[in-house]
């Protein structure tokens, strides 16, 4: 049984609809990246799976329970947590404050702690004291993920972390990535960089207007068909 399901998920902001039908597989241990366009809807998933935006109960399915109606505390509870695009620290907090946050409401003890957190990305230890919002850009997202680790999960989100993200930044970010899944954490990435997806990713979901346009290994996937999938057109 797969780890976690959407199964024809559906979701809106008011009137506006903006997923149509999506359906992806995470396996236990797998690493899949979520790719498109600006607009393409890929936000607007992970924040279905991670219980921001309501849902129907059968559309999220998590170890074979449907998810889709629980609220985010109770989805982080279960043992999803997500990485919110733009890092969204709280600016009044420590770094380690804004660590010790994600711990709050997780049920039970696993492979993170701030001590683990701290070997993850050693820079945080030395920063530990200073405000979440006076790190740089690169170091602030190794905080939001310390945050989210903090909580043990079974799955992580990733929304974005590379935006706005020096090249050698990034690198230092996804070089984490191989620790976290041994750890025992299955990884969602949404990207909007093809090549860093296609390098880290077991499987690979393109997105447009809130419709699942191409899916599958990325060794199965040639550079006109993502093309077509990402745009809309032929290469």
């Amino acid at each position: 049984m797969p780890l976690l399901v959407t199964r024809g998920l559906t979701a809106r902001y008011g009137d506006f609809q903006a997923l149509f039908g999506v359906d992806v597989v995470l396996e236990a241990g797998e690493t899949v990246a979520i790719i498109g366009a600006n607009g393409a809807g890929k936000t607007t998933l992970m924040r279905s799976i991670a219980g921001v935006l309501p849902n129907a109960p059968g559309e999220i399915l998590f170890d074979g329970e449907p998810i889709g109606a629980l609220a985010s505390a109770k989805v982080m509870a279960r043992g999803i947590a997500m990485v919110p695009e733009g890092r969204k620290l709280f600016p009044s907090l420590s770094v380690e404050e804004n660590l010790l946050m994600g711990s709050y409401g997780r049920k039970a003890a696993g492979a993170w702690s701030l001590d683990t957190v701290y070997e993850l990305f050693p820079i945080l230890k030395e920063r530990r004291g200073s405000p979440g919002t006076a790190l740089s850009g690169g170091q602030q997202q190794m905080v939001a993920i310390g945050r989210a680790l903090m909580s043990n999960p079974r799955v992580l989100l990733c929304d974005e972390i590379s935006l706005g993200l020096a090249p050698v930044v990034i690198r230092d970010i996804y070089a984490a990535f191989p620790k976290i899944k041994a750890a025992g954490a299955s990884l969602v990435i949404v990207e909007q960089d093809i090549s860093q997806a296609m390098k880290v990713a077991d499987r690979v979901y393109c997105m447009m207007e809130g419709r699942v346009t191409l899916s599958g290994r990325p060794a199965e996937l040639d550079r006109q068909r993502i093309h077509a999938a990402y745009f809309g057109a032929a290469a």
